[in-house]
């Protein structure tokens, strides 16, 4: 059966000239089906890009509507749109138009991981990789609100320095809960492994860390790196991507404080499957559909992203 949804996947996309973009906390599988593997930013790039008539993308559903705020030519498929995002739940676009409104004289900056509604009310976007870079396009003497992630936005203000940003009060519930007691604990047990870190963890997990840092950041790290073993503190999806690339270390998930199953995942990422990846390209369906006037506004937010080196 494997084998099969695989070829008929890729016969669905030679015939239709499809492309699927999938992210690092996908399961395996669908990483292994993917023409375009990343972390949101390259995500987003990649999707611009692409010259396919039709965009499959194997992620939530915030990250299928930046596809299509990018390429409004293009038909967007999200094989499951039940696969949403905690983090982006958490800030409501009609209660963040209310917040947004108390600051008048403030840019806002987003985070990537937010619904096309909150893009449309945002001056500039941005993600865990070039979060610093964005903040720091600012004048300092600007005024921010960063949404949604209090995590990630109180991990630049105290890189930057910058006590005029207001935070948003959101979190990713993945990267909220792992446990800095049994991060301790493996760090006894593994002495020589390095500790590495998403800064949408709470501060004193990254104080604790030898790297903090995107996903795409996080991989590079690591191949840098001479250690042999690293702590990873994200989504345990990035794991997969890990050992292809790195197949000599070792990498040891980190535990979050209440777990069964011994490593954080994303519950919305695993949604995404071979099955309704097929079945997206056979129905080509379900579509993203987006308001023209709200994705105009948005796709202004993730262009001045894009525009920052």
């Amino acid at each position: 059966m494997g084998d099969s949804i695989v070829s008929r996947i890729a016969e669905l996309k030679r015939r239709k000239n499809a492309v699927i973009l999938a992210h690092y906390y996908t399961t395996p599988d669908v990483q292994a089906v993917a023409d375009f593997l990343g972390d949101s930013l390259a995500l987003s790039v990649k999707a611009r890009e692409t010259d396919a008539d039709i965009i499959v993308f194997a992620g939530v559903h915030f990250m299928a509507e930046t596809a299509k705020v990018l390429c409004p030519d293009k038909k967007v498929l999200i094989p499951n749109p039940e696969a949403g995002c905690s983090l982006a739940a958490s800030c409501d676009a009609a209660e963040f138009a209310r917040f947004k409104a108390k600051y008048p004289s403030h840019k806002v900056v987003s985070y990537v991981n937010t619904s096309v509604g909150v893009k449309a009310l945002t001056d500039i976007c941005c993600t865990s990789s070039n979060a610093l870079q964005v903040v720091e396009s600012i004048p300092r003497e600007q005024p921010i609100i960063f949404t949604p992630d209090r995590n990630l936005g109180a991990y630049i203000q105290k890189l930057t320095g910058r006590d005029n940003m207001v935070l948003w009060d959101g979190a990713c519930h993945v990267h909220e809960e792992f446990s800095l007691e049994k991060i301790l604990e493996l760090r006894r047990s593994h002495p020589e492994a390095r500790i590495v870190v998403h800064p949408e963890c709470k501060a004193y997990i990254a104080a604790v860390a030898d790297y903090v840092g995107s996903t795409a950041g996080i991989l590079d790290y690591c191949g840098r790196s001479e250690a042999r073993e690293f702590i990873v503190v994200t989504e345990a999806g990035i794991l997969a991507e890990m050992q292809r690339r790195y197949p000599d270390k070792r990498f040891i998930p980190a535990p979050p404080v209440d777990s069964t199953c011994g490593c954080n995942e994303c519950c919305y990422m695993k949604m995404v499957t071979l099955d309704n990846i097929c079945a997206a390209l056979e129905n080509e369906a379900p579509e993203i559909i987006l308001d023209e006037q709200v994705r105009t506004a948005a796709e202004r937010s993730i262009v001045n992203m894009i525009k920052v080196k």
